[in-house]
């Protein structure tokens, strides 16, 4: 194996930062290596984030809609039921079919897949521990519709340690759930969105603790299935820094499914036994209340992990967590790049996509570059929101004048023809050159609407852009142009 030890790029983390640098970098004549201690490649995205929680939201939904929403299409059921093996089994096979489809591409682009722990001898050496499988092998437990599972191949030699040289090294290591002191993992009554995510049951009651994005995804899920669910947020409202008419909106609906919100309260103790666990909850005006539940999701964010890396012995600079990079991504170590949830910006897959993507180019020696300005942020609830750029708050911090244009779902034939008339566009424009500064969507498909506004805005366009692009009709998307018709000062279905 001598002659294969030396890459000209060795990425380590094999998620959605890591991979797609991987690719790319491949892509580009750069010899890689991928490196993850995760049998099967994809990161927590794949595994035990992004697809797996988007899975159970879809079957959640369709359950939901089955028993309470198909009534007024005139489609009437009777006796449904939950089988949720089944929709477990479906979620899974779901993360299987996309991890090995990641293993094929990597076999396919001739990146040699190792899986072990990394550790950084210095800033041209990752040392391999835990075995090392090749991406051909991982390639063919892939195509057969199997996660290639640590252990396969190269990876069975569990002492093994493998040392690659490396004239590039990318650090994607992606991040992990922050735990409360108050509230330590226990995976079984106190859990991360990791157990939250393959539960065998439906509990009676469960607490949320977070009313952030994975917070009420997961509120959502189970809350669907059948659990009675209160949701704890330490701040006045849910998803703190989104816009807060369509967060009302969005706890509305909510609420109307059975959701509960406790907000403005802090969790101050708990007492578990083998039934559940019963939190103490100061709530907003200094009172005090008992939340019993059978189990308790927190929820509160993420954090970077980079444990065992060996990241301080080389004196890698780091600033509230976060691995300091420059605009190419070098970290204050020569040769070493840092990208995704390691670094600034914000912890989303897709983010860490479009940087690993960027790196790969960089050390290939070609242009890279991200706009963080212009990342779209979801929420996968139902209605969905979405949002880019500034919200109101933001601009009138930074003494922007702006001005808005709104239009609602209500209005629109497509919304109301599926039964889906909740929420609103909302579109934010400079009030001197009408550049679009921002949008925030709650509604139905706001994960798909938000992108030509993402488009329009990455090409620096107007309010009038957007409004004068033509629209089929009927589709949700007319909400959107209706926003920037409403904007550019030209409305036509609003007012």
């Amino acid at each position: 194996m001598a002659d294969k030890e030396h890459y000209q790029m060795v990425v380590i983390g094999a998620g959605p930062a890591g991979y797609v640098a991987a690719l790319r970098g491949a892509r580009l004549g750069l010899r890689t290596a991928l490196v993850d201690k995760r049998g099967a490649l994809g990161g927590t995205c794949l595994n035990i984030g992004c697809i797996p929680s988007k899975a159970l939201l879809e079957s959640s939904e369709q359950y939901h809609r089955a028993l309470h929403g198909l009534e007024a299409h005139g489609v009437k059921l009777k006796g449904v039921t939950l089988d949720l093996p089944t929709m477990m089994k479906r979620k899974d096979s779901v993360v299987e079919k996309l991890t090995g489809g990641i293993a094929m591409l990597c076999k396919k682009a001739g990146i040699d897949v190792y899986t072990g722990t990394a550790r950084l001898v210095d800033s041209h050496s990752v040392e391999i521990t835990g075995g090392a499988s090749e991406a051909g092998e991982a390639g063919e437990a892939g195509q057969a519709g199997q996660a290639p599972e640590a252990g396969q191949g190269k990876a069975a030699e569990s002492t093994a340690i493998s040392t690659l040289k490396a004239d590039a090294i990318v650090l994607a290591t992606g991040s992990v759930p922050v735990e409360l002191p108050s509230l330590p993992f226990d995976g079984t009554h106190i859990l991360s969105s990791t157990e939250a995510l393959t539960l065998q049951d439906v509990p009676k009651q469960l607490t949320v603790v977070g009313a952030g994005a994975i917070g009420l995804e997961m509120a959502s899920v189970w809350a669907r299935l059948g659990a009675e669910v209160t949701v704890i947020e330490l701040q006045s409202g849910i998803l703190p820094g989104w816009d807060p008419r369509a967060c009302k909106v969005l706890q509305q609906e909510m609420e109307k499914m059975g959701v509960s919100f406790v907000l403005g309260a802090q969790v101050e103790a708990r007492n578990q036994s083998k039934k559940g666990v019963s939190l103490n909850v100061k709530l907003k005006d200094g009172s005090s209340a008992t939340v019993d539940s059978e189990k308790v999701l927190v929820a509160v964010g993420r954090k970077p992990y980079s444990d065992g890396l060996g990241l301080e012995s080389l004196g890698v600079k780091a600033e509230k967590g976060r691995i300091t990079v420059d605009d190419k991504f070098r970290t204050s170590i020569d040769g070493m790049y840092a990208v995704g949830d390691l670094i600034h910006g914000p912890m989303l897959a897709h983010k860490a996509e479009d940087d690993g993507f960027a790196v790969a180019e960089i050390i290939a020696g070609k242009p890279g570059l991200v706009d963080y300005a212009t990342v779209p942020n979801v929420v996968y609830t139902w209605p969905e929101l979405a949002m880019v750029g500034s919200t109101e708050a933001q601009l009138k911090e930074a003494g922007i004048s702006f001005a808005k244009g709104q239009a609602t779902f209500g209005a629109n034939g497509r919304a109301m023809a599926i039964e889906e008339s909740a929420g609103f566009v909302k579109v934010l424009v400079d009030s001197e050159t009408d550049k679009l500064l921002g949008a925030h969507i709650v509604g139905p498909w706001a994960s798909d609407l938000i992108a030509e506004i993402v488009v329009v805005m990455e090409f620096g366009g107007s309010a009038e852009d957007l409004a004068r692009t033509c629209h089929a009709h009927p589709t949700l998307s007319e909400v959107v142009r209706e926003a920037a018709l409403a904007a550019a000062g030209m409305p036509v279905h609003s007012v």
